[in-house]
This record gives structure tokens, sequence and C-alpha cells, in this order.
């Protein structure tokens, strides 16, 4: 049997790393949350969860039909109870809401049993990723790109309190965003040995 040998793969394979706190991708729309957080937990071997998704799934509505029904009050306090019941379940990466952060009850339930990861994008980049995509009710104005450029000026200081701060670069794939998430948090573990570790150290 003649054995045509492989290409190397373009990043070392290695064992999945343990994760003992969910991972919370925060940030605004357009930051990459989701596409790179399905990265972040195949390399991680753990589950991904969109917490938008999950709220679509309990409301048995979409997005821009529950705050056209019921209000954004009313979505954020859902948000926070689906978000508040994914992080009681096993350590995962979780893609949350632009929104979700903001809320103080949210953000206070995330602190105590995750860590959270702000995926911060330049406004350029953001509306780049979201200008031609439907189905986000915030956007819903005459000047979209200026009610995006006004969410980041109130939004980011709030962001800036998540315990690890990685910047989405234009044209990064999701895998090096992804690896280098997982070096920002084993970082952050490193700085704060009093507390246990997000990821289990490397051998």
């Amino acid at each position: 049997m003649i054995e045509i040998p492989q290409p190397p793969p373009p990043h070392p394979v290695a064992a999945p790393a343990h994760l003992n706190r969910t991972l919370v991708l925060v940030g605004l729309m357009g930051a990459g949350k989701t596409s790179v957080g399905k990265r972040l937990a195949a390399l991680l071997g753990v589950p991904f969860t969109d917490s938008d998704a999950e709220i679509v799934a309990a409301a048995g509505m979409s997005i821009p039909e529950i705050f056209a029904s019921l209000g954004e009050p009313a979505f954020r306090d859902g948000e926070r109870r689906v978000i508040a019941r994914l992080l009681s379940d096993s350590p995962r990466v979780l893609a949350t809401g632009g929104g979700a952060f903001i809320e103080p009850r949210t953000r206070a339930e995330i602190r105590a049993q995750a860590t959270s990861v702000w995926l911060r994008a330049d406004l350029d980049l953001l509306w780049d990723r979201v200008r031609d995509r439907p189905g986000r009710p915030l956007l819903a104005a005459p000047d979209p790109r200026a009610v995006l450029a006004d969410l980041d000026r109130r939004r980011s200081p709030v962001y800036a309190e998540a315990d690890v701060v990685v910047d989405s670069r234009r044209g990064a794939s999701h895998e090096a965003m992804a690896r280098e998430i997982i070096a920002a948090v084993r970082a952050h573990d490193q700085a704060h040995p009093a507390r246990p570790p997000t990821l289990e150290p490397e051998p």
C-alpha cells in the first residue's frame, strides 16, 4: 500500500483545554461574537450557545417581533432570565446580544459565575458587518450608522468592565481570533492567581 503524505495542519493539534467557567462574549452587534464563539467552542471542546437564539426559542417569536409587541424592557427581562439559566449549566462559550452586558443585573450575574470577554471593534468595521443585515431592531432608524455610533459611545465604557478585552481585527480568521481569546484568558488567569482559573493551566 502506498501512503500519500498529508500536509501538516496550519496550527498544532492539541488536546482541548479544560474550561472551568463559562466564557461570555460581549460587545456590539457585528463584533463577531457568534462566528468567533463557535470556533472558540470547537477549540475548547465545549458547547456553543447564542443567548439571542435561546430567547427566540423560549418566546416563540423573533427578536424584532419581541421588540415590536412587548417592548425592549420585556426583552431585557427575558434576556436576563435566559442568561441566568445558561450560566447555571455546564461551562460553555456563550455569545450574548449587544445590550445584555449593559443591563446591571445581567452583568452582575455574569461577573459572579463566568469570565467575560469583550470583542472590541471600531465603528467602521462594525458598520461594514451589520449595514446590510436585517433583524436589528435598534438600527431601524433613518440614520442607522449614527445609531450604531451612539450605541458604541454609550456602551463601550460598560463593555470595558469585562474581564478580558480582545480586539476584533479586519481580515483576521475566526481561528486566529479564537486563539487570541484563549491566550488572553490564560493571561487573565495568571494575573489573578487567587481566583480559580477559567482554563486549566497548560501542562
